[in-house]
């Protein structure tokens, strides 16, 4: 009993060791709710969940007293409460209740145990060995209680960290669950393999959480990025973009004041027919610097976006950053500044190197703030698990690029159900979701150029993972918590 931490499979086996003990034919064991002052219990043999109030019935009676009932004929005694045996079915002749205390001695439910074997009746023998059982039981229960909240106490944390990782990026909301899915079935789909370099892999209960929660954190380390860098929506940010625009706009002006400069000039050496010819000349001269600016700015705002920029794009923003304005001051000034230019040639995405490489580090600050956690010894790899699953296996890989035999199969199977999850998901205002199969032949690509594990893909693409992984989350999410028999 001392060995068990779930009250599912704990429960039970008192019962069972209860009947055995003093020789009963069927035990019920009701746990005393203080607040609600009742009894109940979802562990009755032979009958459902039972509710007793508190002093009510032989049962009640012994939680509230604390004193052991020992009945000969139940129906003889008025204490006794025919409703459950009426409803049942079942016929009561003996009874022996006693109290389950913890080890501060007080009452934390009671043990009942329903007619001897034989027909005889329970003894002080059997009256003293359920206490003793009971008493060891008290202290099962609360042990597996106290594991109970503890684990309750850390999913409500990763639940928690999960909210706070996804509302510091809302178009991800939902990734970390989709990928601890995906992750999931593919660890049950290796397993169930048979074949190939994993053929003998296999994880337990407790190898499988750490699966999990190492999933679910995964990009922990993305609260130690700037905001502005994590959501940023187009290679230029909000305020950068403006003052493009304004200057911009300044240029505009500038080739207003230039025309009338020059209009101004030809009064002194034209008049009549020829100066009226200058004038229209001069207007059409302005209306073309005039679309020429606009036309730049138009193509500077398409070029702006998360789009593949092509070659002649490149070459034409170099052109631009070299036309030149006067500012207010008379001062000539580039209409693009070298590092915009650079900016906007961003081939792909909306990320300068620089910032890419803040994005990589949230990989290192995922593994820095899970390392301070004081896990226990069955999870201590989360930490290692979630540090990997941006490496490859030629080595290509961030933070440390680390080759493939130095990488855990938790985090290759991983790297497969981020990718995958990132290519496919339909929230990214950045770009557009990949069709299923060509996300298929995006992996299957990376795995041929020795950067993801092939045999881990295979597997992923015959057992279907995407299909399972939807249907569960579909189906309210996978319950990753039953038991699982430990690897041999």
């Amino acid at each position: 009993m001392t060995a068990k931490r779930d009250l599912d499979s704990l429960l039970p086996l008192i019962l069972d060791e209860a009947a055995k003990v003093v020789d009963a034919d069927r035990c019920s064991l009701f746990l005393l709710d203080r607040e609600r002052r009742e009894l109940r219990t979802k562990i009755a043999q032979g009958a459902g969940e039972i509710r007793v109030p508190l002093g009510s019935g032989i049962a009640g009676l012994v939680a509230e007293t604390g004193e052991v009932i020992k009945l000969d004929d139940a129906y003889a005694d008025r204490r006794f409460n025919r409703t459950i045996d009426r409803s049942t079915g079942y016929r009561t002749h003996t009874v022996l209740c006693v109290p389950m205390r913890d080890a501060a001695g007080e009452v934390t439910g009671v043990i009942q145990a329903l007619n001897k074997q034989g027909g005889a009746a329970f003894t002080a023998e059997d009256e003293e060995l359920l206490l003793a059982l009971g008493g060891q039981a008290a202290v099962a229960i609360e042990n597996a209680v106290l594991h109970e909240e503890i684990q309750g106490l850390f999913e409500g944390f990763v639940s928690a960290s999960v909210v706070a990782i996804e509302s510091r990026d809302p178009s991800t909301a939902g990734h970390s669950g989709r990928v601890a899915s995906l992750t999931l079935q593919l660890a049950e789909a290796v397993e169930r393999c048979g074949r190939g370099p994993y053929a003998a892999v296999r994880f337990s209960r407790n190898e499988m959480q750490e699966i999990r929660y190492a999933s679910l954190l995964h990009d922990f380390g993305k609260v130690g990025v700037r905001e502005s860098v994590l959501v940023k929506p187009n290679k230029l940010y909000v305020e950068e973009l403006e003052i493009l625009r304004s200057r911009f706009e300044l240029a505009r002006k500038d080739r207003q004041l230039e025309s009338q400069q020059r209009r101004l000039h030809a009064l002194s050496l034209h008049s009549g027919e020829a100066l009226a010819q200058f004038n229209r000349d001069e207007e059409e001269k302005l209306e073309r610097a005039l679309r020429e600016i606009d036309d730049a700015f138009e193509f500077i705002v398409a070029c702006n976006r998360p789009t593949v920029v092509p070659q002649e794009g490149f070459e034409r923003l170099r052109s631009i950053g070299a036309r030149v304005f006067h500012d207010s001051r008379g001062e000539q000034r580039a209409l693009l500044s070298a590092s915009e230019v650079e900016l906007l040639s961003i081939p792909r995405g909306t990320l300068s190197s620089h910032e890419r490489r803040e994005i990589e580090s949230h990989v290192t600050h995922t593994f820095r703030f899970l390392s301070l956690i004081p896990w226990t010894r069955t999870l201590r790899r989360v930490p290692e698990i979630a540090y990997g699953h941006h490496e490859k296996l030629d080595g290509s890989g961030y933070p440390r690029g680390i080759p493939g035999d130095q990488i855990p199969v938790q985090s290759k199977m991983m790297a497969i159900a981020d990718i995958y999850d990132a290519l496919t998901a339909a929230d990214r205002p950045y770009k557009k979701a990949v069709a299923h199969t060509m996300a298929l032949d995006i992996l299957t690509d990376e795995a041929n150029r020795g950067m993801l594990d092939k045999h881990l893909l295979d597997i992923f693409i015959a057992a279907d993972v995407p299909g399972r992984a939807v249907g569960q989350l579909e189906a309210g999410g996978a319950d990753f918590d039953t038991p699982r028999p430990e690897a041999p």
